[in-house]
């Protein structure tokens, strides 16, 4: 265990409310605070203290203090930010200390994976030295494919991070016409053809991986963090533990896939990672070198379709994906095709309690 880990475990044991933080060769302090005097938050939050105190030894031992410090002014109720926003703190400058300010302040409200992928992603590609500039940011931009999902994340990112630092700057027009709309419906493998291609795998780890995703329109790397309790014991459902949003529930759609892929004997790949990114890697390089014909992603997208057929409300089915119902009818509504729903309405025809049209009386 490293001095940090025994420092904040120190914390917690005497249940200091306080943790210590590296970020950089920097240590924070992270509690739920009152709004600083500039908010415009109301409520108490997870937040950052800024302590300008080196990561060393010495420095965690003083940063130690500090927190046994706020914590007991916390219990008191009398906690005050202004001896942590004194001019003797030093503004930041250059984009490396940019990027520490901004994640001390966001990075608590912003989960790990979106973290990883939409932030420091793209803030490890500025050079870190250079003063933060409206035009730096511009370039990095540029930079950038365009009409790509990457120029999207380049403007959402530099666009906090310039906010954060008091810079005003309208990435709009270089943003690009992105979305999930762009995915052509028309590519997608049928039902048959996702069952022909696990059929031609013969990894039997990875055929279970790839069953999952199917069955239950998992991301790729969620496969490996699931709770199987419900599963194993014969339901039709699976707990994501850890994803790119929150945990949730996700139902099986074709249920009758769970034996067709033989999903209730988990068998995983023997693979490893740090974060959720490795593991999704992982997939997308085990199922390329396979020849899968269509993308991974394309199994979490079918299931999106399939709830459809099935009748599941989107709001349901949003939830089961782990992302928010505009999130759902942005990308999955413009997909239904004209026979999805020709079958709806056939469907409909056949109901017991459907209206019934008056007849011309003779």
């Amino acid at each position: 265990m490293s001095q940090l880990d025994q420092a904040n475990e120190r914390l917690k044991n005497a249940l200091v409310r306080v943790r210590i933080e590296q970020i950089g060769k920097k240590l924070y302090l992270q509690a739920t605070l009152p709004p600083k005097p500039t908010s415009h938050e109301t409520r108490k939050h997870q937040q950052r203290i800024t302590l300008d105190i080196a990561a060393t030894p010495t420095g965690i031992a003083i940063a130690e203090r500090e927190a046994r410090k706020v914590g007991a002014l916390l219990d008191c109720k009398q906690f005050d930010w202004l001896p942590y926003l004194t001019a003797r703190h030093k503004p930041p400058e250059t984009v490396e200390e940019w990027i520490a300010q901004f994640e001390s302040e966001k990075r608590p409200q912003i989960a790990a994976i979106t973290w990883e992928t939409d932030y420091a992603d793209v803030f490890k590609r500025l050079p870190q030295s250079k003063m933060l500039t409206v035009d730096l940011l511009l370039k990095a931009v540029e930079a950038s494919k365009a009409n790509s999902k990457t120029r999207k994340r380049f403007c959402t990112a530099l666009g906090q991070l310039a906010k954060t630092a008091g810079l005003t700057v309208d990435f709009k027009p270089l943003q690009g016409t992105y979305s999930a709309r762009k995915v052509d419906p028309r590519s997608l493998p049928t039902d048959q053809q996702i069952v022909d291609f696990y059929q031609a795998l013969i990894n039997p780890g990875w055929k279970w991986v790839y069953g999952m995703m199917a069955t239950f329109g998992l991301r790729n790397h969620e496969v490996f963090y699931l709770d199987l309790d419900e599963l194993l014991q014969g339901g039709e459902s699976v707990r994501v533990i850890e994803s790119k949003t929150n945990g949730h529930q996700a139902w099986a759609y074709h249920p009758d896939w769970i034996e067709t892929f033989n999903l209730r004997e988990v068998i995983k790949p023997p693979v490893t990672g740090k974060q959720h990114s490795d593991y999704g890697d992982r997939v997308t390089c085990y199922l390329r070198r396979a020849k899968m014909p269509f993308a991974p992603y394309d199994l979490r997208h079918c299931w999106a379709i399939r709830t459809v057929r099935y009748g599941i409300p989107d709001a349901f089915a949003a939830q089961q994906m782990g992302h928010s119902v505009a999130v759902h009818h942005d990308t999955y509504h413009h997909w239904i095709t004209a026979a999805q729903h020709e079958e709806a309405h056939e469907r409909a025809k056949l109901r017991s309690d459907r209206p019934v049209a008056p007849k011309i009386l003779a």
